[in-house]
Order: C-alpha cells, then sequence, then structure tokens
C-alpha cells in the first residue's frame, strides 16, 4: 500500500508498509505541519538503526535516551520530550494488549464502532484523532468493518478533503490545507463577531 503522507518517498514508504509508524505519525500529528509529523517515524527508526519500528524495542527503550534520540537536530516534534513519553506509551499499551502487533487493533474488528473504540483507546489519540485515523485505515489501507464510514463521522465521506485520511498527493494535501484554513476563518470570524 501507498501513502503519500510525508511527501518524502522514503518517509512515505516506511509508512506504507508498517502500521507502526503510521499510528506514530498520526500520534505525531498535532502542533506540527503534517508533513513533519509523518515523517517522524523514518525519522526515529533511522535513529534506531531500524528498517522499521518495533512496539517492543521502543516500549523498553530508557524513557531519558527515547526523549535525546526524538530531542536531536533536527527534533522529530516541536515538543520531542512529551512526544517521546507518549510514543513509549502507545507502544506498551501495543505490546500488552495486542502482543506489539498494531494490526491486532482492526484485524478481527466487527464493526466499525468497535474498531473507533479500539482507536480511542490508545493512550494520545482522542475522539478525533481515532475517527481520522479509522478514515485513513478504509480510505488508503483497505480497513473496512461494516459501518467505518459512519465511525468516521465527517471524515469517512468520499472525498471529504477533511484530514490525511484524504491526502493521496500534493493536489489533495493543498485541498485539505485550504479546508482546514476556512475553519480557522470561520473560527476567527465568529470569534470576533461574538467580541462585538
Amino acid at each position: 500500500m501507498e501513502l503519500h503522507l510525508a511527501q518524502e518517498p522514503a518517509a512515505d514508504d516506511l509508512l506504507g508498509r508498517s502500521p507502526l509508524a503510521a499510528l506514530v505519525g498520526m500520534l505525531l500529528d498535532q502542533q506540527v505541519p503534517m508533513e513533519w509529523a509523518f515523517a517522524g517515524p523514518y525519522t526515529i527508526a533511522t535513529r534506531l538503526g531500524a528498517d522499521d519500528l518495533d512496539a517492543h524495542e521502543i516500549a523498553a527503550y530508557d524513557p531519558e535516551e527515547f526523549a535525546a534520540l526524538l530531542s536531536a537536530k533536527p527534533a522529530v516534534h516541536r515538543y520531542p520530550g512529551s512526544m517521546a513519553k507518549r510514543i513509549q506509551q502507545l507502544c506498551q499499551y501495543l505490546v500488552d494488549h495486542y502482543e506489539g502487533d498494531p494490526t491486532g487493533i482492526w484485524r478481527d474488528a466487527a464493526s466499525g464502532q468497535e474498531l473507533f473504540g479500539r482507536l480511542h483507546a490508545l493512550p494520545g489519540f482522542g475522539e478525533q484523532k481515532a475517527r481520522i485515523f479509522l478514515a485513513l485505515l478504509g480510505k488508503q489501507m483497505d480497513v473496512r468493518p461494516k459501518g467505518w464510514r459512519e465511525a468516521a463521522g465527517d471524515y469517512g465521506a468520499p472525498k471529504a478533503y477533511r484530514s490525511v485520511a484524504d491526502i493521496t498527493g500534493p493536489d489533495s494535501l493543498h485541498k485539505v490545507r485550504a479546508h482546514k484554513q476556512e475553519l480557522k476563518a470561520a473560527a476567527k470570524a465568529a470569534a470576533a463577531s461574538k467580541g462585538k
């Protein structure tokens, strides 16, 4: 499967073949540009000297050393220390609940709602992040339990261009950015009219 979320071939290749990399990219996707977030798993794997991320290895890594790994220039995230902790929490959860295999989250999910519940239970995955990742699974990773679109909410609609779930290249990235800018402008206008 091909993903084009980092807009960088090596990083996108890892996202396309590694469910854990895709999950970690989604976790990192806050308060930084989307491409930076989804390039993060590749940067982490490279710094670990690995071809892929391993939940067992990351969960067992010394927390201070893992934070230093993410903090090295260029940092993996704007907040590398707190994100290092979140990534380790996510990996520990995967080890405890899915034997370290993220595909266990969706492999036997009987419905979109069940899958949403499993994603929402992941450390660092609030309701919105869980719905966006569910939409990404359905739209680009062929994970489509019954009712997945409904469980993903607005993000599940075809060609919604609301999130990373709809990004397949530069054109769709531009559409998603334009949608987010419209939402920010509308929110700003609403806040300004309340202040009058």
